[in-house]
């Protein structure tokens, strides 16, 4: 009869290659099987590490993404999550270096799902997806913990897509409208801008009641302090918390950053408060998990990719939400492409997961055209409802004519002759182009929008070449902010009233000047 006396011997015993053969040997004790069995119950053994994937043999009643201490003799525990469950052992990812774990270590349970701290202090951080700080301004005081995974808010508990969330980009905001609640998809390739829109989108919250998550996936750490540093000196940081998990961390703590960034924003959300997250991007939150999934030898699909790749992302995004109860969430993922390759496998998820997307073509970037919004190929399913009542009766003429002139465009690159509506068309169609060109981190109230529309859309532009858009723009606004017609005019344009026969009245009004200007320092 096999007798085990002390911890040592139990371990080895765990730890034999025959355990299998023991347990189905009748010749063991029942005695020795149940000395054995609940000790792990609880505890467990390391028996194998290796790039970040930790094999366990115990921790029999451990559940599966629950969060485990590996203890490390003379170092604080290493922290793991339990990804793998089978009869005989369990495997856990974890998120530092393995070098210190060795086969034989003790695995504690920590009896706890996988949870991220949350609480008004993290405001104005930068921090790991854990939770800890990366900004060296001292330790975060968190109002509680929030298990990362949560189930989505039911159909029941959901409210319409009512309020408008601008983004103080023209193109966005008349064309593509996001809405409190909604999930729109920000796709392109690589370097067409598509952390721009994110972070004017950011900056246009400034002025507004909410407040900003931006989740950077497997970005360089100098992008991130950019982005922080950019975010402050604009006066945003405060309202704004920024989870990264840089290109240096592990596949672990990149493959959690989305759904601890979204664990932190439903905090404040269930407060009834407006929150806007963005995931930078999904594309690398993909290839983590499929790392991670090919380590724990599960079997590739399509691309490499495990089967369950679109639930991966369908339940965090499925977590943004307008809710009845007042609080939302605004989801703006952001999916890279290659070579404009919209039909690979990751792209197709997500688009048929959001409502909607921010189309980035390379073309257009490469032309000066930035943001680069594809007019064509970029839709807002929801986001109309919750659109300017007065910009959206702008929008329509605005798609129509960009419409006819991407049809005719083609022509003026050939050299033909126009006859003078086709050239009309194509000077007006340049001019409305010229308008959407916007410098990056320098968002538009909603009020100069409406204005600046107005005015093209209207035939006020029609004397002004293409190219003195921008000059145009520049000294409209600096006029209007100081002009009588300041305050009565963004107060209407803001609650949504137009007083149309006073817009057109100052619109006509720099029109001329404007004109007069011109000729006097452009027309020799």
């Amino acid at each position: 009869m096999l007798a085990v006396s002390n911890l040592n011997e139990l371990i080895l015993f765990r730890n034999s290659k025959y355990i299998e053969d023991l347990y189905l040997n009748d010749n063991v004790s029942s005695e020795v099987s149940s000395n054995v069995d609940s000790f792990f119950e609880e505890v467990g053994i390391v028996l194998e590490v290796a790039d970040g994937i930790v094999t366990i043999s115990g921790l029999y009643n451990v559940a599966f993404g629950e969060m485990i201490d590996i203890v490390v003799p003379g170092i604080e525990p290493i922290v793991g999550i339990i990804l793998n469950i089978e009869y005989f052992k369990v495997s856990a990812v974890i998120f530092s270096n393995d070098i210190d774990i060795v086969p034989g270590y003790l695995v504690m349970r920590k009896y706890i799902l996988m949870s991220v701290p949350t609480g008004s202090a993290l405001l104005g951080r930068v921090v790991d997806p854990l939770g800890n700080p990366l900004d060296n301004l001292g330790n975060i005081a968190n109002k509680g913990f929030r298990f990362i995974e949560q189930i989505a808010p039911s159909i029941i508990s959901r409210a319409a897509v009512t309020k408008p969330l601008e983004t103080g980009l023209k193109v966005v905001d008349s064309m593509v409208p996001i809405g409190h609640g909604q999930r729109e998809l920000i796709i392109g390739d690589t370097k067409t801008g598509k952390t721009s829109i994110a972070i004017d989108t950011i900056l246009n919250q400034k002025t507004e009641d909410t407040l900003c998550i931006y989740v950077a996936i497997g970005q360089k750490r100098s992008s991130v302090a950019r982005i922080a540093k950019l975010l402050k000196s604009k006066g945003c940081l405060n309202s704004t918390i920024i989870v990264a998990a840089t290109a240096s961390d592990t596949a672990a703590m990149q493959y959690i950053a989305p759904y601890c960034g979204c664990s932190m924003g439903e905090y404040f959300m269930n407060l009834g408060l407006r929150v806007l997250i963005i995931y930078d991007d999904l594309s690398k939150h993909a290839v983590s998990y499929r790392q991670l999934s090919l380590l724990l030898r599960r079997p590739p699909g399509r691309e490499g990719y495990p089967g369950d790749v679109f639930f991966l992302h369908s339940r965090l995004l499925e977590r943004a939400a307008n809710l009845r109860s007042g609080g939302s969430i605004t989801a703006l993922p952001v999916i890279e492409t290659i070579q404009g390759d919209v039909s690979a496998y990751v792209p197709t998820n997500v688009i048929s997961i959001t409502d909607g997307q921010i189309f980035l073509e390379t073309e257009l970037f490469s032309r000066g055209v930035r943001p680069a919004v594809s007019p064509g190929l970029s839709v807002s399913r929801v986001g109309s409802a919750a659109q300017n009542k007065v910009i959206k009766g702008m929008a329509g003429t605005l798609k129509l004519e960009l419409a006819q002139f991407r049809e005719v465009e083609g022509f003026t690159k050939l050299g033909l002759v126009l006859d003078d509506a086709t050239k009309q068309l194509v000077d007006r169609g340049s001019r409305l182009t010229s308008l959407l060109i916007q410098k990056r981190f320098v968002p538009l109230p909603i009020y100069e929008q409406i204005l600046l529309l107005f005015a093209a859309l209207n035939g006020y532009l029609e004397t002004i070449p293409s190219d003195m858009i921008s000059v145009y723009e520049n000294l409209f606004k600096r006029w209007f902010a100081n002009s009588i017609y300041y305050h009565p005019i963004s107060r209407s344009l803001s609650s949504m009233v137009f007083p149309k026969e006073l817009v057109s009245f100052i619109t006509w009004e720099f029109a001329n000047n404007f004109s007069l200007y011109y000729r006097n320092n452009y027309n020799s």
